[in-house]
C-alpha cells in the first residue's frame, strides 16, 4: 500500500472480548437471611422473554440449558440460541438476566450463552412441538 492509501483506510476498531459479548451479569447480592426465589418464579420470568424472530418464549423453545440457584440466592443460567448467527446474540443474555433479576429473592444473575450442544427442534417443549406440528 502507498502512504496515500494508508491515510484513506481507517484503522480497524478494537474487537470486543467475545467471552464478554456472550455473558451478562446483573443484580445485587441478597442480604443474608433473605428468602430465595422459587424455581417456578424464575421459570415464569424466563417465559416472559420472547425470541424476537420466532415470537415464542426462550424457555418453551428449549433455549435454557441450565438454571443453577446458589445457596446465596445468585442464579446462573446457561442458554443457547436457535442459531449461532442470531443477530440478537449480544442482547439475549441481558434480556434473560434482567427478566430473572426482577424476581424477588434473586441475587446476582449471570447468563452465559453457549452453542455446545447446538440447539435443535428436539429441545422444544411438547406444547410448542404440537403447535408447530413437529
Amino acid at each position: 500500500m502507498t502512504d496515500e492509501q494508508d491515510s484513506v483506510i481507517p484503522p480497524l476498531p478494537d474487537l470486543p472480548d467475545m467471552d464478554l459479548a456472550f455473558k451478562a451479569t446483573v443484580g445485587e447480592p441478597l442480604k443474608e437471611g433473605s428468602p430465595h426465589a422459587a424455581e417456578a418464579d424464575i421459570i415464569t420470568a424466563l417465559q416472559a422473554v420472547q425470541d424476537p424472530e420466532l415470537m415464542l418464549n426462550v424457555y418453551e423453545l428449549g433455549l435454557i440449558y441450565k438454571i443453577d440457584q446458589q445457596d446465596n440466592g445468585d442464579v446462573y443460567i446457561l442458554m443457547t440460541l436457535t442459531s449461532p448467527t442470531c443477530p440478537m446474540a449480544g442482547e439475549m443474555p441481558y434480556m434473560v438476566a434482567n427478566a430473572v433479576s426482577s424476581v424477588p429473592g434473586t441475587g446476582v444473575v449471570t447468563v452465559e450463552l453457549t452453542f455446545d450442544p447446538p440447539w435443535t427442534t428436539d429441545k422444544l417443549s411438547e406444547d410448542i412441538k404440537l403447535m408447530m406440528g413437529i
